[in-house]
């Protein structure tokens, strides 16, 4: 070993032990008579010491040679420091140096390897296995390794049975655009990249594999965001001879065991909220509970006033503000202009103070006597000191559009505490839903989820009012990851796809292997998939997942610091039997 102690484990306990640390420069501070030199690896910083007239000349020389990043290897006595550092967990002592090895030299990096460095994102990313080097990345990435490992102590201690499935497999017309891949054996067919391995962990089931998991990489073609990349990992699991209660209960027992095990935090039951009450009371099928502001509907008291914006309104509805009378005109006017964005569509806002005298000072004054907004008050629970704020429109669009209201408010008023965690399942999802372009229901969750029993039989006359036995875990406004109980049946798989619009024989040329299968005793079986990134992210406080990846693309799907996706040599192409195009 080229190293007796890491750089980040040697305290006063150890003063006079003689080391050997290896590690990358930090930083050199010549004051010259005194030399120090800050060593990192990945376990931290410890600092050299050198003295001209007691230090070797010759390692002096040397020490003056370095730069950035240097790799080197340094022997020396474990001393106390005269100046401690209380920031740092080998603050109380420093390393005597005796003797120093350049193992390799560096150029200067392009960005500063510290806590705050002052490399843009951009930069960052084309040099990632620099910026991998920082600790604020090392602790994201320590992170995601504790909960990996955790994670599969808790699905090992409930009998769940890890297995691989494949990475090739079959292109299907459902859910998001696939990743394919040309087969040079099979010359004009692809392979599919998998966006779940959905299929396959029901043929485990099939199979008598009664408890299944795996994190597993996935591929999805989509247009990329903060909390979305095109390859990504989740924690997919499978479950037979259950129904949904036992699904939920199991992974709200792997909830509480990650948060109690990585954060300390003992998470009570979770709540279940049914779909259409997240929609009516939030504006959300992912709501974020860490504050309340519940939707008040005011059709009632608020209609047929003459103010033709509410009077002309399929809906009239509103949050209370804590203690919000106080606003200014400008704080309001910045509240209408950010619901007016393009992105969120609003065409304004109402307001109304109850102020702490117990009068009333609305934006409608015109229209409203003081009596008309004790009512909005009395609906509200609002108290003197409260800021009533009010949307109007059609019914699903302002529930969406005071929804954003709703988590702007809670960001205004610290409210959204990225330490508090408030996990809850969102049950009850509609089976299908209509798609205006294609003119036909599509899976809301995907075809093999199984419909309510109760509701089985408007599949055929009221199909967008049948419920799924469908559920999401949401955690502070963020949907972890999502699952359902499972069709098992082969007579209502086929009866699905065809409300899906499939005729039998697109149905058994997509998915027939599955049909087969269910023919050789299928068991009743359903499961869950958390999206890993998502959930480490939210753990480490952050919305981006992209710094809790090692190997991140950016916005554009690219590689930057690998520089692909890239054109490949037309002798690849003419292997594979693809056209080349010529420029």
């Amino acid at each position: 070993m080229l190293r007796s102690h890491t750089c980040g484990e040697l305290k006063i306990e150890d003063v006079n032990k003689v080391v050997t640390l290896s590690g990358w420069v930090q930083k050199v501070r010549d004051k010259g008579g005194l030399i120090w030199i800050d060593l990192r690896d990945r376990y931290g910083i410890t600092q050299l010491l050198l003295e001209e007239g007691r230090s070797d000349i010759a390692t002096i020389d040397a020490a003056r040679k370095l730069g950035r990043e240097f790799v080197i290897q340094a022997v020396g006595k474990v001393i106390e420091r005269e100046a401690k550092n209380p920031n740092m967990t080998t603050g109380d002592i420093e390393i005597d140096l005796g003797s120093l090895e350049i193992l390799n030299s560096s150029l200067t990096p392009p960005f500063t390897i510290e806590d705050n460095t002052d490399g843009g994102e951009e930069l960052r990313m084309k040099y990632r296995y620099l910026d991998l080097r920082r600790q604020p990345l090392r602790k994201n990435l320590e992170l995601r390794n504790r909960l990996s490992i955790e994670t599969r102590k808790y699905l090992d201690s409930q009998q769940f049975f890890e297995i691989e499935t494949p990475y090739l497999i079959k292109s299907t017309p459902e859910g998001a655009r696939d990743f394919v891949v040309p087969s040079r054996m099979n010359e004009g067919q692809f392979y599919a990249l998998p966006q779940s391995p959905q299929t396959f962990k029901q043929l485990l089931m099939v199979a008598g594999y009664d408890r299944y998991y795996q994190l597993v990489r996935c591929f999805r073609d989509e247009d990329l965001r903060a909390d979305r990349q095109p390859e990504f990992t989740q924690i997919d699991c499978e479950m037979a001879f259950v129904e949904q209660d036992d699904v939920l209960n199991t992974f709200e027992g792997l909830v509480k065991y990650l948060f109690s095990k990585v954060k300390n935090i003992e998470i009570q039951e979770l709540p279940r909220i049914q779909y259409s009450d997240a929609l009516v009371y939030y504006g959300s099928d992912k709501p974020d509970l860490r504050f309340g502001m519940k939707f008040i509907e005011l059709n009632d008291v608020a209609q047929n006033k003459g103010f033709k914006v509410f009077d002309d309104a399929e809906l009239v509805v509103g949050i209370n503000a804590d203690g919000c009378a106080g606003y200014s005109r400008k704080e309001l006017d910045k509240l209408t202009d950010f619901v007016r964005k393009p992105q969120i569509g609003a065409l304004g806002l109402v307001y109304a103070k109850y102020n702490e005298d117990g009068t009333f000072k609305s934006s409608v004054d015109k229209f409203f006597s003081q009596e008309d907004l004790k009512e909005w008050a009395h609906k509200f629970n609002a108290k003197p000191g409260d800021l009533m704020l009010v949307l109007s429109g059609e019914a699903n669009k302002v529930r969406k559009q005071l929804s954003e209201l709703r988590l702007e408010m809670g960001n205004i008023l610290d409210l959204r505490d990225p330490n508090v965690f408030v996990p809850l399942w969102v049950v009850d999802f509609p089976l299908l839903e209509w798609d205006e372009d294609s003119h036909r229901y599509h899976a809301m969750h995907h075809p093999f989820t199984s419909p309510k029993a109760e509701d089985l039989a408007l599949l055929s006359t009221n199909p967008g009012e049948v419920r799924a036995n469908a559920y999401d875990l949401v955690i502070n406004g963020v949907e972890i990851g999502g699952g359902s109980i499972r069709i098992h049946d082969r007579n209502l798989q086929k009866l699905m796809f065809r409300h899906l619009g499939f005729t039998d024989e697109e149905a058994q040329e997509q998915f027939g292997f599955l049909m087969n299968a269910f023919e050789y005793g299928a068991p009743p079986h359903g499961g869950i998939a958390l999206g890993f990134d998502r959930l480490v992210a939210l753990f480490g406080g952050q919305d981006s997942i992209r710094d809790f990846i090692a190997f991140p693309k950016n916005n554009a799907g690219r590689d930057v610091m690998i520089d692909t996706p890239s054109v490949i040599a037309d002798s690849q192409l003419e292997e594979l039997k693809l056209k080349v195009v010529k420029e």
